[in-house]
């Protein structure tokens, strides 16, 4: 439900006010057929809100603060980098002081067990190109949600928002869960590889899970066409409404797989920036969803021009 201060600073169709009915699909980011719910990973949250006669629009974030590539080609080079190879042995601690010193990415150590990994080539990547390097740190230390509703989800890019005044604003979202951030680390206490929708359903029988959608104000001189670039710490944040999940879908593939979550399907009030990045996820989530046997996305004429 929208905020009072929601229609304020955005006239979009679901910050009006009125309570908006939405549907959440979280996932695991690294991509691997073995699902590894204990390892350190990014988390990605995909929310619909779902308008009146049919229409909708989404929100998609994870736990990962800011990108690590900036156009479509630095994008599918970090992806060939990336490609998984023979894990490493463990580096020393002293190696790992050394590393840091020289304003390079330290390894993490490979989990029991662990045969294959992509952090090697990650870390390369990262070491020759000082724009991938606070995404790729932060991939490798954000460690493991204890929940999926224990963590802090942010949509990465830029987008513009039309106030009731008429006045547009480059801003970022991001979703602040109300019982609070807690991760852990396998190595100290270690958990099961597949607890996270277990304990999500268990959650929601005892007690709604809660979110508060926060909208990060941009000033003169941020990033707005950058999604490796983070904002000050001290711009202005809005909080834009409260999101409350009560159940977890009986039938997960038509609630989840056969979504076509989309982050260019807005509608008016919400435009995409010039971030060439978020204009190619749209062609590329297209994609993954005829993969998939996804419904088709339709886009507004908004979200269709803004490209």
């Amino acid at each position: 439900m929208a905020s009072d201060v929601a229609p304020n600073y955005c006239i979009a169709e679901h910050f009006k006010g009125q309570q908006v009915p939405a549907s959440v699909r979280f996932s695991n980011g690294s991509g691997s057929p073995v699902q590894h719910d204990g390892w350190s990973d990014v988390r990605g949250m995909a929310t619909r809100f779902h308008l009146e006669e049919g229409r909708a629009t989404d929100l998609i974030a994870m736990t990962l603060g800011e990108f690590f590539s900036r156009t479509v080609e630095e994008f599918l080079a970090f992806s060939k980098a990336a490609q998984q190879t023979p894990v490493r042995e463990k580096e020393s601690p002293w190696r790992k002081i050394w590393d840091m010193l020289q304003l390079k990415v330290p390894p993490r150590d490979p989990y029991p067990g662990q045969k294959m990994s992509g952090d090697a080539g990650t870390l390369g990547y990262a070491n020759r190109h000082r724009f991938a390097q606070l995404g790729v740190f932060q991939a490798g230390s954000i460690g493991a949600p204890v929940s999926y509703a224990r963590a802090t989800y942010h949509a990465v890019h830029t987008f513009v928002v039309t106030g009731g005044d008429g006045i547009r604003r480059n801003v970022r979202f991001s979703w602040q869960p109300v019982a609070g951030v807690r991760t852990t680390d396998p190595r100290v206490d270690p958990l099961v590889d597949d607890y996270l929708h277990q304990e999500i359903k268990e959650r929601l029988n005892v007690w709604p899970a809660r979110f508060m959608l926060m909208m990060t104000i941009g000033e003169a001189g941020d990033a707005v066409d950058d999604p490796t670039q983070p904002w000050p710490a001290k711009r202005r944040r809005v909080v834009m409404g409260t999101l409350t999940l009560k159940k977890v879908a009986d039938d997960q593939a038509a609630a989840a797989e056969h979504i076509s979550f989309n982050p260019c399907r807005l509608v008016p009030g919400i435009e995409a920036s010039g971030d060439p990045i978020l204009h190619a996820r749209r062609d590329a989530y297209e994609e993954s969803r005829i993969r998939r046997g996804g419904v088709a996305c339709p886009f507004s004429a908004s979200s269709a021009n803004a490209k």
